[in-house]
């Protein structure tokens, strides 16, 4: 899907994502101190505005207008603070290791566009910063429930890994994480991958 495509699809409900954060967000950074954080591809801002009320600087980035506007209105309803930037995640530029903390939230692209917009999340982490990426796992589409049917667009914990080693960090978790979804026959399990890296304050 294309921006004009999601700004059909956020415009056309009140809110297409939960309200709350990602449990696996809430989980993988409760062990962080609050700092700089930009939110990769940040949708309505769920997560981007629940890292605000936690007390970081928070940058959200998603090339759909009205996805960014409704995160914009929703973080005005919380009180909290947030740069909200118009802004493909495959091309756009952030400032260089700026951020204590980078996520990538169910960006679910072909291969080489996954392989460039996490190259540019990457080169945003801080040294001593963390890079965490959540998406719908490739086995989701056997095992699982939900998600993309186009496995090109599905993630894989070894190749995101090789991706973010490549461009200079270390890893601390590669694989995947499951969680239950609600259906109207009853709850389902979803399988993501989840991949946690960082980068060592010697790195350059």
């Amino acid at each position: 899907m294309d921006a004009p495509d999601w700004d059909a699809r956020y415009a056309a409900s009140a809110l297409v994502w939960s309200a709350g954060p990602n449990r696996f967000v809430v989980e993988e950074t409760a062990d962080l101190v609050p700092g700089r954080a930009l939110d990769v591809a940040a949708g309505e801002g769920r997560n981007a505005i629940w890292l605000a009320q936690e007390g970081w600087q928070v940058t959200a980035l998603d090339f759909s207008p009205v996805g960014v506007d409704k995160g914009r209105r929703g973080a005005v309803a919380a009180g909290v603070e947030v740069v909200w930037i118009v802004g493909d995640a495959t091309t756009w530029e952030p400032p260089p290791q700026a951020f204590d903390l980078v996520l990538v939230a169910y960006l679910q692209l072909p291969r080489a566009a996954l392989r460039a917009a996490l190259g540019r999340a990457a080169a945003a982490v801080a040294p001593g910063g963390t890079l965490l990426v959540i998406g719908h796992d490739r086995d989701n589409l056997e095992r699982g429930h939900g998600g993309p049917p186009d496995p090109e667009v599905l993630l894989d914990a070894d190749t995101v890994a090789d991706d973010l080693e490549a461009a200079g960090l270390q890893l601390v978790a590669a694989g995947q994480v499951e969680r239950e979804v609600e259906t109207d026959d009853g709850k389902r399990t979803a399988i993501d991958c989840l991949v946690r890296a960082v980068r060592h304050t010697s790195s350059s």
